[in-house]
């Protein structure tokens, strides 16, 4: 929310807000009423869910990849699925 009046103050930006859901739920609470609030133009809140766990989880797991050879990936290997829904809007 910070970013969002930060853009628009610094660059004079119309902001548009791009949310993925993995899986969390919490965090999503209210989500596009603060990003309308804040002064974004359009808000995306995608459900990414399933292509996360079916094309980025199994798969890394699969394939054995840890973080610091003891925790699975799982934060880390949604950024490229965040990345592609940005450029997807």
């Amino acid at each position: 929310s910070v970013i969002v009046k930060w853009l628009q103050e610094k660059y004079n930006a119309e902001v548009i807000t791009v949310t993925g859901n993995l899986g969390q739920k919490k965090e999503l609470t209210g989500v596009p009423e603060k990003a309308y609030k804040t002064g974004a133009k359009k808000v995306y809140v995608q459900d990414l869910r399933q292509e996360f766990v079916e094309d980025y989880i199994f798969p890394s797991l699969k394939a054995g990849a840890l973080y610091e050879y003891t925790y699975p990936m799982a934060t880390s290997i949604g950024r490229p699925l965040l990345a592609k829904s940005l450029v997807e809007v």
